[in-house]
């Protein structure tokens, strides 16, 4: 099917009533994705608004917001009977239990294929990112695109490809291209430079000082901690390391153990490895170089005496060290 012919299909679930709720993960790739639903939409239904659930306080993600959409509301601010049509992009409902308090009559996504509950569902498990589908429904409704919306989507193609190295595929690079003529390439990089708070900068030395490397894989368990994005910062940086393949970085918050996960894409998959090791705790999921899980410790506790700092962080090790024994690929 065609992607004008998917447009048509996602359109007709709308009417000149409808209030709309697109519900996301934020981060460039769902920011993006939203603004591009929230364009599709304008001056075909009543109201469209953009919610997140996730606690934002990474800098280029508040910079993102800040310069290209400032109208992000809270989850917890929304009233579910203020609306009649919601809509998931970048992710799925079983992603997280947040997503949860919804029926959804759209899913569009580009992570593997979990759930396909909706009236209208586009999943594209072989793209690097759901900015470049959404980039393809505007090109094929020849939409005019703002400065702004071109900027953000060329920003979610790259974080979610880390500039075309990981999981890309050329509809992403071609999408990339057309965004440039009509992007502010401003944006682009005022997003981009904003990289590090002087927390996230203590953070980070926290973890290099207490690190641990295990055959080529460091790790770094956190313990209590108030920003789930500065994991994602580290996890990031250790795989710069030489001879480091994969980072595995966690941390506890809102009675969660939360853990990301990345590697270099030469060697087994992130994601699997994830779901593996950890789907049994709760939800857990990614891509071949990048993934995330978010556990339940009441379930961690039936295994594990205590769930300290200590006992943790060794207890992830050796989940990671058996999963990697089973050769997922």
């Amino acid at each position: 099917m065609s992607n004008r012919e998917k447009l048509k299909q996602f359109l007709s679930l709308f009417t000149s009533s409808s209030k709309v709720l697109v519900v996301i993960n934020a981060d460039p790739d769902a920011i993006a994705s939203a603004m591009a639903v929230k364009r599709l939409l304008w001056r075909k239904v009543s109201e469209v608004s953009i919610a997140h659930f996730n606690k934002i306080s990474r800098p280029d993600n508040l910079a993102m917001i800040e310069y290209t959409e400032p109208g992000l509301v809270a989850l917890d601010d929304i009233k579910k009977q203020d609306f009649t049509t919601f809509v998931v992009v970048d992710s799925q409902p079983d992603h997280n239990e947040r997503f949860s308090q919804f029926s959804y009559d759209a899913i569009i996504d580009h992570h593997p294929i979990t759930c396909e509950d909706a009236a209208y569902v586009d999943i594209r498990p072989d793209y690097g990112a759901c900015s470049t589908i959404m980039t393809e429904y505007l090109k094929s409704k020849k939409t005019k695109f703002s400065s702004r919306l071109a900027a953000a989507l060329m920003l979610g193609i790259k974080t979610d490809t880390s500039d075309f190295t990981r999981q890309a595929s050329l509809r992403d690079i071609r999408a990339f291209q057309y965004l440039y003529q009509f992007a502010d390439n401003n944006i682009v990089t005022k997003v981009e430079r904003a990289a590090l708070t002087q927390e996230d900068l203590n953070f980070l030395g926290c973890a290099i000082k207490q690190r641990k490397v295990i055959n080529n894989r460091v790790f770094f368990h956190a313990g209590n901690i108030t920003k789930p994005d500065e994991l994602v910062v580290v996890a990031d940086f250790f795989l710069t390391l030489a001879r480091i393949n994969w980072s595995i970085i966690s941390g506890v918050y809102d009675k969660k153990l939360i853990i990301v996960m990345r590697n270099d894409g030469l060697r087994k998959g992130a994601g699997n490895t994830a779901k593996e090791a950890f789907s049994m705790y709760g939800s857990a999921g990614g891509h071949k170089t990048m993934a995330r899980a978010e556990l339940d410790l009441k379930l961690i506790r039936k295994e594990i005496k205590a769930v300290g700092k200590k006992a943790l962080g060794d207890w992830i090790i050796s989940v990671i060290k058996k999963t990697a024994g089973k050769k997922i690929k």
